[in-house]
């Protein structure tokens, strides 16, 4: 729980009125090493995200035209590693984890920073974290820089996921500067302001538990239950705490608390006693199987490759986290690798489910020495049937089916296999069948489209009809439910609703990197504006206004916007590198 009253950030023009609650700095100091950003020459602002600055409560300062000058100068400053905002506590996590399969114990933020934990004015607790802030003593033979190729693809891919709904980390901006970064070959550098709710990472209690800091441990547990999991505390937590924590609050309430200085301050983090601590920590483990089985079903859902699932890059929260070499599905294909340092193809597109559930054994592992290995095991057995049960009830949505039936998830390995076959684009192909009024026959555009165009039936007459056959099911399978004119309307509305239009493909998103590195943000600007409201064109503007123009021209009259292009037929596979 928070030990402070509540920002009204809602009403801050002045970004230095923000108020900081930095509790992973009260944490003992060996967790992490107080550092700040090293200066970034020649830095400016190419864009702030209006949907992240809403989240929290900025969207005043930092999108109105009246009132902005002044905070996105001071955002720009943060941004360059200039001036922190008052309040801030800089720091770089010590944390360690499994790579590719391999536990490595030298890791730790090599290139981010936590700037402070941001308190806004709905009482939720924000980490702002700066990607690109300079070497830090975790970053081994890293030079602490990032660049423009992969700051980009962080900043519009988190922003997209949050539009989706698909938990993750976000990003509130993104600046470029003047430093020549080498990677592969030399590139612009840039800075990314990550937000995110925690960073704490499976690799964090890896770290404590294999170097045998088992009061370390201790302590980290209680600060994760308190902070982020307090729904798996004792309801009556009083009963667990000492006295002094239990003491009813100064005259004046919350914002007489949150007034007095801190070293006056009730301290919150006090243990928990031994058996409070092994059953909620148990309960949290078992919160952090569902979300992250969850999220792995939307990935599996959504066609979204993470590509670099060590266990470093797995959030604790459960959220999509660390951004590397990912891709979304173009051209379906289930053994999709977009990362080119994966050879062996370990966190290819189809392995994404059993990975999670691997990286989940490596925490129940970093946590058995307070818990009892079989509980754990026990717990994981919940693993696979939450993720099942999640990807069924999404895929349904995304084929529009509004009950559950036994065999909807036959239709759902049918319909993989069609797109499969053709290497029929992912997105294209719901949105596609998202326009398509079952009471009515097929279009032939459909028929066509579901056909496919580069796999080795591609545009023949058996692909076809293997399209028109499975279109024949699906179609029996909605009618089946009885709808009336308007049910089916409706059911197309949803449909439009959770199919997106757009996504970040690769080529689309080197075609914006390449303007960016020249000065031009403006690609940048049109393509964050498309993936944060991914579900309609800007000049439709709304899913009724999308549904009409299918109606009027076709289930495929949206897909003249360019930033729907998917890559040529002829384009060889994009793999990206793991170096940001």
């Amino acid at each position: 729980m928070s030990e402070f009253a509540p920002t009204p950030a809602a009403h801050v023009h002045d970004l230095a009125a923000l108020r900081f609650n930095n509790r992973y700095a009260r944490l003992p100091e060996h967790f992490f090493t107080r550092i700040a950003p090293q200066p970034r020459q020649g830095t400016r602002l190419a864009d702030v995200s209006p949907d992240c600055a809403r989240l929290l409560g900025l969207e005043t300062p930092l999108t109105s035209d009246a009132s902005s000058e002044e905070a996105l100068e001071q955002l720009r400053l943060l941004m360059a590693g200039e001036q922190l905002l008052p309040g801030m506590d800089a720091l770089a996590q010590k944390y360690t984890g499994h790579q590719f399969g391999h536990y490595n114990p030298q890791l730790g933020d090599g290139r981010g920073i936590l700037l402070g934990e941001l308190e806004t004015d709905h009482g939720k607790t924000f980490d702002l974290h700066l990607k690109g802030a300079g070497r830090t003593p975790y970053s081994r033979f890293g030079d602490g820089q990032a660049v423009v190729r992969s700051s980009v693809r962080e900043y519009l891919a988190s922003e997209y996921m949050a539009a989706l709904g698909i938990p993750t980390s976000r990003a509130l901006a993104l600046a470029v500067n003047a430093e020549r970064v080498q990677r592969e070959t030399v590139e612009p550098g840039a800075t990314v302001l990550r937000v995110c709710e925690s960073h704490l990472r499976f690799g964090h209690f890896e770290w404590l538990a294999h170097s045998g800091r088992h009061e370390d441990l201790k302590t980290l547990i209680d600060h994760a239950l308190r902070e982020h999991f307090a729904e798996c505390l004792p309801e009556h937590l009083s009963e667990c705490l000492p006295k002094e924590l239990t003491e009813p609050l100064p005259e004046g309430g919350a914002q007489a608390a949150a007034d007095q200085p801190l070293a006056d301050q009730p301290h919150t983090d006090q243990p928990l006693t031994d058996q409070v601590r092994v059953t909620s920590a148990l309960a949290m483990f078992e919160t952090v199987i569902t979300r992250t089985a969850k999220l792995i079903a939307a990935w599996q859902a959504y066609g979204f490759v993470h590509a670099v699932m060590n266990t470093d890059n797995m959030s604790l929260l459960g959220l999509t986290f660390d951004y590397g070499p990912y891709a979304f599905l173009d051209g379906y294909e289930e053994n999709l690798v977009p990362n080119h340092t994966d050879q062996a193809g370990r966190y290819g597109f189809a392995q994404q489910p059993g990975i999670g559930l691997w990286n989940l054994e490596r925490l129940g592992i970093a946590l058995s020495p307070l818990i009892d290995v079989e509980a754990l095991s026990a717990a994981l057995g919940a693993y696979e049937g939450e993720l099942q049960r999640e990807y069924a009830r999404l895929m349904r949505a995304r084929l529009g089916l509004p009950d559950a039936r036994d065999e909807d998830m036959t239709l759902v390995q049918q319909w993989r296999e069609l797109l499969a076959a053709g290497k029929v684009d992912h997105t294209h192909a719901y949105r596609l069948l998202s326009h398509w009024d079952v009471t009515q026959p097929a279009p032939e555009t459909l028929v066509v489209r579901l056909a496919g165009e580069r796999g080795p039936h591609g545009n023949s007459a058996q692909a076809r009809d293997e399209a028109s056959a499975w279109l024949a099911r699906y179609q029996a399978r909605v009618l089946a439910i009885g709808l009336s004119a308007e049910d089916e309307r409706q059911r197309r509305l949803a449909m439009l609703g959770c199919n997106p239009l757009y996504v970040p493909r690769t080529h689309l998103l080197l075609e914006v990197i390449a303007r960016v590195e020249q000065g031009d943000d403006t690609t940048l600007k049109a393509l964050r504006q498309r993936l944060t409201a991914p579900f309609f064109r800007p000049e439709e503007g709304s899913l009724e206004a999308a549904l009409e123009l299918g109606q009027a021209q076709g289930v495929d009259a949206e897909l003249v916007d360019d930033w729907t292009r998917p890559p040529a037929a002829n384009a060889a596979p994009i793999c990206m590198s793991c170096s940001s």
